[in-house]
C-alpha cells in the first residue's frame, strides 16, 4: 500500500487537493475482457506503442478514449488494448516471468497496480518533468506504491455521487441541505418521499449483476459509520451501519436487484434518487440537466465517508518502446487532454487544469458534486481494496453476501457478520497485505478483520 502508516485520522486527506475538477475515473467495472488485440488502428509494431488498461472496457468509451489518443498523442500510435482486471494481471505477470515484455505501457487503478511494483520501472525522472502537472501530494504518493521511487504516474481517479431529480427535493426533511445530507436525514426522507409518491420507493441502488453496490458499502456506508472498512468489520458500529442499511433498503425499488447502473432506470423514470459511480449516472440528466440536482453522499457519526479511485500509468520493466512510452504519458497528463478526457467520457483530471466552461452540463453538475465531497468537513477517504489482485471479487463477494444475508434474507446482523469476518480473514490471511484507507496502514502487518 502506498499511504505511510499512520492512525485512522491520517486517512482524511487534504480536501482540496484531491479532486482538481472534480472526479475521475478509474473505477472499471469487471466487465468481460476485450480481446488483446489493437483496438486504436495500431498495430502494435515497432514505434507503436502497446498500451494495456483496465479503464474504458464499455464499447462507448473505449471509442471515445481513442479518439482522444489518435487526435492528442502525435508521439507514437497506440495500440490500446482494455481488459478485465484479472487478464491484466496475469497477461503482465507472465510477459514479466517470461522475460518478453511486449507491453510499453500499462494503466489502471490503485489497486490494479500495486501488487506489480518490481515489475515497473522507476520513473522518477519522469515525474520530475512533470512537475508542472502538479499532481496532489497525496495522489503522487500513492504512485510510489509503498517504496521510495515513483512506480506510476497519476492519471485520473473517479467517485460516487447521488443524482436526484428535482420531484423527489419536495419530500426533503424541513431544514435539510441535499448537498449535506446525514444519513439519518436521507432515511427520513426516502421514508417520506415513498409515502409522497404513492407507496413506491423512489430510491435506487445498483445491486445488479454487474453493479458496483458493493463500493457503497466498502466507501460510504461503514467508514462514515466505523471510520473502517475491514478492521471495523464486525464491530458495534458496523452492527449499526447495517441496521441502517436494513432499513434503507425497505424503502429501495425491489427492481434495484436488476440494476447494472443507475442512469438508466433514472431517466426512465422509475426511480427519482440513486448513488453510483459517476460514469454510470452522467446519462440520466443529459436529455434535461436543468431537472437534476447531483449532490455528495450522506454523512454518519464517524464522518462522510468516500472512496476516492486513482487510475495510473506505468511502464514495465523491459518494455520495448520505453522512450515512446513516456511521450505517451506526458501526452495524456497535459491539462488539454486531461478536459478532453472529462468532456468526453465523464472521468476527471488529476492535474491543475483550468476549469471548462463547456462542459456538458450533466457533466458539470457531477463536478460540483465531487467538488462539495472533497471539500466537506470530517471527510474519510476510502480506498477500494489494494494489493489483493484477481482476490477483488471474492473480497466484494463477502460485502455482496453480507448485504444479502442482512437486508435480503432477514438474518441477525452480528451473525452474519461473524460468518463473513470469517470468511473475510481466509481470504486476507491467503495475500497477507497491509490494510488500505482507511483502516490503518502498517507496511508490516497483515490486514485482518479485528
Amino acid at each position: 500500500m502506498a499511504a505511510p502508516p499512520g492512525p485512522l485520522a491520517d486517512a482524511r486527506l487534504a480536501r482540496r487537493t484531491l479532486l482538481g475538477l472534480g472526479l475521475a475515473a478509474g473505477a472499471a467495472p469487471l466487465l468481460t475482457a476485450c480481446g488483446g488485440s489493437s483496438t486504436s488502428g495500431a498495430d502494435g509494431g515497432e514505434g507503436a506503442v502497446n498500451f494495456l488498461s483496465t479503464q474504458f472496457t464499455p464499447v462507448e468509451e473505449r471509442q471515445r478514449f481513442e479518439t482522444i489518443l489518435s487526435e492528442r498523442v502525435k508521439a507514437a500510435p497506440v495500440a490500446y488494448n482494455p481488459v478485465a482486471p484479472g487478464v491484466f494481471a496475469s497477461t503482465l505477470t507472465s510477459q514479466a516471468d517470461a522475460g518478453n515484455m511486449q507491453i510499453s505501457l500499462v494503466g489502471g487503478v490503485h489497486g490494479d497496480l500495486a501488487p506489480h511494483a518490481q515489475r515497473f520501472e522507476n520513473l522518477d525522472d519522469l515525474a520530475s518533468k512533470l512537475t508542472d502537472r502538479r499532481f496532489p501530494d497525496e495522489i503522487a504518493e500513492l504512485g510510489r506504491l509503498g517504496g521510495a521511487g515513483t512506480m506510476y504516474i497519476p492519471w485520473m481517479q473517479a467517485s460516487y455521487v447521488l443524482a436526484v431529480h428535482k420531484r423527489a427535493l419536495e419530500w426533503l426533511p424541513a431544514g435539510a441541505d441535499v448537498q449535506n445530507l446525514t444519513y439519518d436525514q436521507f432515511l427520513t426522507w426516502m421514508r417520506d418521499a415513498q409515502r409522497g409518491n404513492g407507496g413506491k420507493p423512489v430510491l435506487g441502488l445498483p445491486c445488479g449483476p454487474k453493479g458496483l453496490v458493493h463500493r457503497f458499502f466498502q466507501g460510504y456506508l461503514l467508514p462514515s459509520y466505523t471510520g473502517g472498512q475491514i478492521t471495523t468489520f464486525r464491530n458495534p458500529d458496523a452492527v449499526t451501519a447495517w441496521q441502517y442499511m436494513k432499513e434503507l433498503w425497505a424503502l429501495t425499488a425491489p427492481a434495484s436487484t436488476n440494476f447494472d447502473n443507475m442512469q438508466e432506470p433514472l431517466a426512465r423514470g422509475e426511480v427519482l434518487v440513486a448513488w453510483d459511480h459517476v460514469a454510470r449516472l452522467v446519462n440520466a440528466p443529459a436529455a434535461s440537466p436543468g431537472d437534476w440536482v447531483m449532490a455528495p453522499a450522506p454523512r454518519g457519526p464517524k464522518g462522510l465517508g468516500y472512496m476516492l479511485i486513482v487510475a495510473g500509468l506505468a511502464i514495465p520493466r523491459g518494455a520495448p518502446e520505453l522512450d515512446l512510452a513516456k511521450s505517451v504519458i506526458e501526452a495524456l497528463t497535459t491539462p488539454d487532454v486531461q478536459t478532453e478526457v472529462l468532456r468526453r467520457n465523464a472521468f476527471f483530471p488529476v492535474v491543475d487544469a483550468p476549469p471548462a466552461t463547456d462542459l456538458p452540463p450533466a457533466i458539470a453538475l457531477e463536478a460540483e458534486a465531487v467538488r462539495r465531497q472533497q471539500d466537506a468537513d470530517g471527510t474519510i477517504v476510502a480506498l477500494p481494496p489494494v494489493g489483493i489482485g484477481a482476490r477483488d471479487g471474492e473480497v466484494s463477494q463477502v460485502f455482496l453476501n453480507t448485504f444479502k444475508e442482512i437486508c435480503l434474507d432477514g438474518r441477525g446482523v452480528q451473525q452474519v457478520l461473524d460468518a463473513q469476518a470469517t470468511q473475510l480473514n481466509t481470504i486476507l490471511d491467503e495475500v497477507k497485505v497491509p490494510c488500505w484507507r482507511p483502516d490503518p496502514v502498517g507496511a508490516e502487518q497483515t490486514c485482518r478483520v479485528a
